[in-house]
């Protein structure tokens, strides 16, 4: 299934094989994991849709375009269109900024979640006790900061993914002069002293940061970004392969950097032996600001 903008429907139509099924809706931009539904089961065994509050990463303090209108319709719009109930979440949060492992424990980033332009009236206690009510979780696991010079204040699936309960990819950096690598190590540390919900001790697989890797001035160039933050050639670009997704028999990752692709293949297929590894080239979802796992959002069947 595949949102698209009803003037490109038809393009679109023609481009893919007629099993998909398109969703022509409004939306501001293409971050499904952001702006559509995040789909629970209720103690029924009933699907249902939540729709968090949204403010284009930031709202009228450092949000990243002026008009996000279109995009507050898009996690009703699925869940009409899917059938589902909905619950109406008072609460600014984005789908990218919570992983969850299914069994009570939510992986999240202190610099998003309590940053000032998403629910600056709630304090951390107040926040968890959001994400308890709505995602029937136990535990929160907090890491500090997402990854270096991420535009969305640190989102958790740049930095981290969950592979199974009690199982987690790292993004990390081998070099200590880059500022991803106190990031990360501190990250590690904490995942390293905690337990899950359920008192598990975590295993950590290490993936490695693409790059570092920066915009060119074509590309800077070739982006249309009118009403919206700039992007400017010479910008590091917040690449991670942790940014994956996760399907029924397959992971697909973001292809970005020659020299560490294969290896962040290797990782993801040791933690993932049963799956098949399929790389993406994503340079071009990178260059506005996310990549797979952001402009993706599963419905569970």
């Amino acid at each position: 299934k595949v949102a698209v903008l009803p003037e490109y429907e038809a393009q679109a139509r023609a481009m893919l094989p007629s099993q998909v099924q398109l969703f022509p809706m409004q939306y501001n931009d293409a971050w499904m994991r952001d702006i559509g539904p995040t789909m629970v089961i209720n103690g029924q065994d009933e699907k249902r849709a939540i729709n968090w509050g949204f403010n284009a990463w930031g709202g009228e303090l450092d949000g990243l375009y002026d008009d996000w209108s279109d995009d507050e319709t898009v996690a009703t719009r699925i869940a009409e269109l899917e059938d589902v109930q909905r619950y109406d979440a008072p609460f600014i949060l984005e789908g990218g900024s919570i992983h969850s492992d299914g069994e009570g424990t939510v992986y999240t980033t202190e610099e998003c979640l309590l940053h000032p332009s998403r629910n600056p009236d709630l304090s951390r206690g107040d926040i968890e006790a959001q994400l308890q009510a709505y995602l029937g979780i136990e535990k929160v696991i907090w890491l500090p900061l997402g990854l270096f010079n991420d535009e969305t204040n640190g989102h958790i699936d740049n930095i981290l993914h969950v592979v199974k309960p009690g199982e987690v990819i790292l993004t990390v950096c081998d070099d200590p002069s880059d500022p991803q690598y106190n990031i990360s190590q501190t990250a590690l540390k904490v995942l390293s002293e905690t337990t899950d919900a359920k008192g598990r001790s975590l295993i950590v697989h290490s993936i490695p940061m693409p790059g570092p890797l920066f915009m060119g001035e074509e590309e800077a160039n070739g982006l249309v970004q009118p009403d919206r933050m700039a992007r400017e050639a010479g910008e590091r670009l917040g690449a991670s392969y942790a940014n994956f997704l996760i399907t029924n028999g397959a992971v697909f990752y973001p292809q970005l950097d020659a020299e560490k692709d294969s290896e962040a293949e290797q990782v993801l297929q040791t933690a993932f032996p049963s799956h098949t590894i399929v790389g993406i080239p994503a340079r071009e979802v990178l260059l506005g600001g996310g990549n797979l796992h952001c402009i993706t959002q599963q419905i569970p069947v």
